[in-house]
């Protein structure tokens, strides 16, 4: 076989490329997986990406694969190495959630997604860390500790699936799925340089249904765009355990993402109407909108949604309620819980079965409105937060308004398209001066994932900012 090219090398390919070096026989899933794993024990602990490396389990499914492409039996993603975020139940690994009072044990069985990457042959390497229950943006959790940002040791890296971010950034493997309740695949994509895709919800079964007022969903990350598609198309379809999963199977997206752009009509809100924003996140963000219609000759008009004001009252009620059902399980015992969250559960314990009621009613109003805009456009986009990467130790930046437990406020443009349902991603745009990484959210109508797909790997051709690699060295 041909040189591996070093742990370096192999740990930036494309699934695409591995997949096509697997068949032609100058590369192999065992070569490939020792030096992912090599990689991660060169750079870990200091990013602090994994709950849980699973180095001998993923060599045995490594030579698996190995014998399976001999023989000419290779599924779609046969030996491709996937990360999996540590929500998500995989047989026989404890399930942390990064919280020491509320645990989820140990699974007997994967959870339906995680199978589902199995059987298409992918190589499990780890389960990547969350912030504690995936409650917050911040990552950093009692449990296993700061996961650091890859472009700057101490720096948030976003979350809840912030391990996922990290191990996308750091070249640990191509693929790397995470979960999006109020912005947690999204939010760590444009802190960590990479691509993440919220599918529309139901796109991808969620085992156990969350109570999260439908909203919370799996999905992929990825350093490109393609590779995100290969995730989503071996990871979607219906479930019998998700009576919300969609009835549709899924498309092969990677096979579909060059769809004709010409014609689509951009709607671009800076702010959705009300939200503060860094000046120089929102200067890289309209950069990026710039080479929309200049470049991909998409016809871009700025925008101020009506509905979108009503998002923040909407979205910290939801928030705040989903949290407090731990309240009575906490008691005696917050101090071993992060003080933000405790006090995000407390937030959320005045509201009455009838207030919860009427907020649904004014969300159903606000989603359909959202969803009548869209008729009117092929894309809105916006920013994916307002800041760039900030100490993680902070709840919120330093030079933001405190709050006890609002992080919110610097992500406002994330969680309204968890309470419509419709996809939306981030993908790379731009560096600030600190060499920090942003993004630009890509959102579309409800079931039009291939749309937000499609336009993100355009302008990923056009501003090729997945090459770039943030500058790590061992520990």
């Amino acid at each position: 076989m041909a040189d591996a090219g070093g742990d370096d090398a192999i740990g930036y390919a494309t699934a695409g490329d591995l997949l096509g070096r697997y068949g032609r026989g100058d590369l192999s899933p065992v070569e490939v997986t020792a030096a992912i794993l090599g990689r991660v024990a060169a750079l870990e602990p200091r990013l602090n990406a994994f709950s849980r490396v699973l180095g001998d389990e993923a060599l045995a499914a490594a030579r698996v694969s190995e014998g399976r492409w001999r023989r000419g039996e290779a599924r779609p993603l046969e030996g491709v190495p996937v990360t999996i975020k540590d929500i998500c139940d995989v047989a026989g690994v404890e399930t942390e959630t990064g919280c020491h009072v509320i645990r989820a044990g140990t699974p007997a069985a994967d959870n339906p997604v995680a199978a589902r990457l199995r059987a298409a042959g992918a190589v499990l390497i780890g389960k990547t860390t969350m912030s504690e229950l995936g409650w917050s943006g911040l990552s950093r959790n009692p449990v296993t500790g700061v996961t650091h940002n890859p472009w700057g040791r101490g720096l948030n890296a976003g979350a809840s699936s912030a391990g996922a971010g990290v191990a996308a950034a750091a070249g640990y493997g191509p693929l790397h799925l995470g979960s999006d309740g109020a912005g947690s695949i999204r939010m760590p994509a444009h802190f960590c340089g990479v691509f993440g895709l919220k599918p529309t919800y139901g796109r991808l079964p969620y085992v156990p249904v969350s109570n999260n007022d439908n909203a919370t969903v799996y999905g992929p990350m990825a350093r490109t765009v393609a590779d995100a598609a290969l995730l989503l198309a071996v990871t979607a379809g219906p479930h019998p355990l998700d009576h919300t999963s969609c009835e549709a199977a899924p498309l092969p997206y990677a096979a579909r993402l060059d769809t004709p752009l010409k014609g689509r009509r951009v709607a671009f809100s800076p702010d959705l109407g009300h939200a503060r924003v860094d000046p120089e996140v929102a200067g890289i963000v309209r950069g990026a909108v710039e080479v929309l219609a200049r470049d991909l000759r998409l016809a871009v008009e700025e925008v101020r949604p009506a509905w979108g004001p009503q998002g923040p009252a909407l979205g910290r009620f939801f928030w705040s309620v989903l949290w407090s059902r731990y309240r009575a399980l906490i008691a005696g015992q917050e101090g071993r819980m992060g003080p933000d969250l405790v006090a995000c559960i407390r937030a959320g314990a005045g509201p009455s079965a009838l207030d919860y009621l009427a907020a649904r009613e004014r969300k159903f109003a606000y989603v359909a409105a959202m969803a009548a805009f869209l008729e009117e456009w092929d894309y809105l986009v916006t920013p994916v937060a307002s800041v760039a990467a900030f100490p993680v130790e902070r709840l919120l930046p330093e030079h933001w308004p405190a709050h006890d437990w609002d992080w919110l406020s610097w992500a406002e443009f994330l969680y309204p398209f968890n309470l419509s349902g419709q996809p939306a991603a981030s993908v790379p745009c731009g560096f600030t001066a600190a060499g920090l990484p942003v993004g630009l959210q890509i959102v579309a109508r409800r079931f039009d994932d291939l749309a937000v797909l499609g336009l993100a790997r355009a302008f990923e051709a056009a501003v090729p900012l997945h090459r770039r690699r943030p500058p790590l060295s061992p520990a």
